[in-house]
């Protein structure tokens, strides 16, 4: 019995790039469909279903984050990749603060969509239980690596990748203020194009799922000039 292929739907208004993705996909491994705008797109949601889309920024009429934002707002947390302009970090930001769980930066090399993809789909994927070494348990907090997942008291949070990247890290120092910095190196890769600015914002929307109050927080504490700090104490 062959495995169910991950569905992948392309939301693009340029048709060569949409056919250059979709011939790209199919060719390793995954079924696609395209869409030319967001109307197409709840289209083929509503016939086919997705487990991950790739989401154009810049489209005419309803561009890709407001396409974004209403999918977000309808509960939608299946997860969206944003193709996004080189150079241009403010729309990047704007599309992590309204939930995008990466994005992929024009001109790209199509190895690096598949490789972004398969991340994505690993995170929601997998089903393999936890060793002793891929549960981390930090206050009501159960941090499970290898799953990718996060639980409060036993209530499951859906995070992004990066969320969960940044949770992880703070989850393996319980206690212990980690910078910036080490939180891009850690969670994201030294290599990864991210700024403070970033970061903080990750963390705003990590606090937001996880229920922490943004104005008096107790999970992830703000060491200021410093950095952040996961409670090691019950107060999680």
């Amino acid at each position: 019995m062959t495995a169910k292929r991950p569905r992948i739907l392309v939301v693009d208004d340029d048709p060569e790039l949409r056919s250059l993705m979709h011939r790209y996909l199919e060719e390793h491994g995954f079924q696609v469909r395209s869409a030319a705008d967001g109307q197409a797109m709840d289209q083929a949601m509503q016939r086919d279903g997705a487990d991950l889309i790739v989401l154009d920024l810049m489209m005419p009429g309803e561009d890709g984050l407001a396409i974004l934002r209403r999918l977000r707002g309808g509960g939608e947390s299946l997860p969206v990749i944003m193709l996004t302009a080189r150079g241009d970090p403010v729309d990047r930001v704007l599309g992590l603060e309204l939930g995008a769980d990466d994005y992929v930066a024009k001109p790209f090399h199509p190895r690096e969509l598949v490789a972004r993809i398969s991340v994505q789909l690993r995170r929601i994927t997998s089903d393999r239980a936890p060793s002793k070494d891929d549960l981390l348990v930090v206050g009501g907090l159960e941090v499970n690596l290898a799953a990718m997942s996060v639980k409060r008291e036993g209530r499951p949070i859906p995070l992004s990748s990066r969320e969960f990247a940044l949770l992880a890290a703070l989850a393996r120092s319980p206690g212990r203020v980690l910078s910036r910095a080490q939180l891009i190196d850690r969670a994201l890769g030294r290599d990864a194009e991210v700024t403070d600015r970033v970061i903080d914002v990750q963390i705003a929307r990590l606090r937001k799922a996880l229920g922490d109050d943004a104005a008096d927080p107790t999970i992830i504490r703000t060491v200021w000039g410093v950095g952040y700090v996961l409670a090691a104490n019950g107060d999680a």
